[in-house]
């Protein structure tokens, strides 16, 4: 059983950790609004009745949040915590870092290396094996997925809104018309690409926990080597997600 029983739950836990990270001035606060605003949209789809199989998706979502909420808790504990989540976190420390590239950090780390592990998690291996159980379940993915980038256009105008000036330089707006459309393209690409890891995890854990563990562990070391590389280049470029899809097919190259 997870911290939260509904995702209504899961959104007061997560308005209780906003208001904590914007009264410490933690740069966590960029990514987490931009995922707490996020849960909403979906909560608000939910209740909608948008979704095929609104308790599983309900249950996944919870799932989901759990690993990156883990993290979290985790890492204000001093304990150790996941390789992408343990770059993310890091960079939260340097103040000349823009808010944009916080939020990048915490999209990465959380689509990448957190999704898969959601999806196996509320997945049977017996399930991922049923055309029919998974076109529903993809179905539900995809439309989460329309759910979330229509709202790249206000979640850029609360970014602008927080950053300092010269953080962005005009040639590189992330979100201007031209380059929302990259952007969705984007956040689309890398989560269809979660299901490859996810579907190789699940035959890994047919194969028994070492090996599981082991393709979790080559799955950790190649998102987080491409959240590093997101944290550490210099300029402009990275202002784009586009040139920075951390690749969420981690485990098929």
């Amino acid at each position: 059983m997870g911290r939260c029983a509904t995702i209504g739950d899961l959104i007061a836990l997560m308005e209780e950790m906003q208001g904590h990270l914007d009264a410490s001035g933690d740069a966590r606060r960029y990514w987490h609004g931009v995922y707490r605003r996020g849960t909403v949209a979906v909560s608000d789809e939910i209740r909608r009745g948008g979704f095929l199989d609104s308790d599983w998706l309900e249950r996944w979502d919870l799932v989901f949040a759990d690993i990156y909420l883990d993290a979290m808790e985790g890492w204000d504990r001093g304990e150790p915590v996941s390789g992408p989540w343990q770059e993310a976190f890091e960079a939260a420390a340097d103040q000349s870092i823009p808010p944009l590239r916080h939020v990048l950090l915490g999209l990465n780390a959380h689509v990448s290396f957190d999704l898969p592990q959601a999806l196996l998690a509320v997945i049977s291996d017996d399930e991922f094996a049923d055309p029919e159980v998974m076109r529903r379940r993809h179905a539900d993915h995809k439309h989460m997925d329309d759910v979330l980038v229509v709202r790249v256009a206000s979640e850029d105008q609360q970014i602008a809104a927080a950053e300092r000036p010269g953080d962005r330089r005009l040639a590189d707006r992330l979100l201007t018309p031209l380059n929302r459309a990259g952007s969705k393209k984007f956040l689309k690409e890398a989560r269809a690409k979660v299901y490859d890891d996810a579907r190789l995890l699940s035959q890994a854990r047919r194969q028994g926990s070492n090996e599981l563990a082991g393709r979790l562990a080559q799955l950790e070391t190649l998102c987080r080597a491409r959240v590093a590389d997101l944290r550490a280049r210099p300029g402009p470029a990275q202002a784009h997600p586009a040139r920075f899809r951390c690749r969420a097919a981690a485990l098929t190259g």
